[in-house]
């Protein structure tokens, strides 16, 4: 069986491709693709594979993003860390799921339900397209885009991007996936109550982190958490005890 992982990850990436291969020796993952126009090229230049596992947020931008643009009949099953409302939308659509963090009992029963089936998960694109929709309007409430002006220019930074807002000495700066800062205009306080709780957390008075790109998390001093992002931080994020459990209740989610 051939499988197509998409996922920017590296790390969760290895880790499902071991899980699959290890699960049944007849799986071959044929690409691991790390972005939508990455997974869009592989897709339009190769035959279709027979599963699919995509997670839903990539670095720029949602993978329904490559299924609006390659007409695929391969069954998709996604990866997801959304919550309870977002899940009865997937399974209202017919569209197997996983969620993060995946473990390999999980994998095991969809690639269970692809055997037994021997049928697409998805009976066509428009599963798709209908659960953009609903994650669409479940974050249209939360800001998507930040201004910043740099050199005399306003650019748009996507709040997907952001790997975390820090402030200091009055500054609050936005630190982006491609190891980017800019100052920006708002204070913490503002940007907490405009960004996407399912994505954002307030970790201190000088932190606000994105889910997405939280690589460690080690015990701290008293009961307290130290957090490790993608890009170092310009100083520890540090989790105090009384918000530890929220934290990692909300890294689990």
């Amino acid at each position: 069986m051939r499988v197509v992982i998409i996922e920017d990850e590296l790390k969760t990436a290895n880790e499902l491709r071991d899980m699959l291969e290890g699960i049944d020796d007849e799986i071959i993952v044929e690409a691991v693709l790390n972005s939508v126009a990455t997974a869009t090229d592989w897709l339009k230049r190769n035959p279709a594979p027979d599963l699919i596992f995509s997670d839903i947020q990539l670095g720029d931008g949602l993978s329904f993003e490559i299924f609006r643009e390659v007409q695929t009949n391969a069954p998709i099953v996604f990866c997801t860390a959304f919550d309870e409302y977002a899940i009865r939308a997937f399974e209202s659509n017919s569209i197997d799921y996983l969620l993060k963090p995946v473990e390999e009992n999980m994998v095991k029963k969809s690639l269970d339900k692809y055997y037994r089936l021997n049928v697409h998960l998805t009976n066509n694109n428009q599963h798709v397209q209908n659960l953009n929709k609903i994650l669409v309007q479940m974050d249209s409430a939360y800001q998507q885009n930040i201004l910043v002006h740099y050199r005399e220019k306003i650019i748009p930074v996507r709040v997907m991007d952001i790997q975390f807002i820090y402030a200091s000495n009055g500054s609050v700066y936005l630190y982006t996936a491609n190891d980017k800062s800019y100052v920006v205009q708002y204070t913490i306080e503002q940007l907490e109550t405009l960004l996407n709780p399912q994505l954002f957390f307030r970790a201190n008075r000088k932190f606000i982190i994105n889910h997405g790109f939280i690589t460690n998390i080690e015990h701290y001093f008293n009961r307290k958490l130290f957090v490790m992002t993608k890009s170092e931080a310009p100083e520890k994020i540090i989790i105090g005890r009384v918000k530890a459990p929220a934290f990692l209740k909300w890294v689990e989610q």
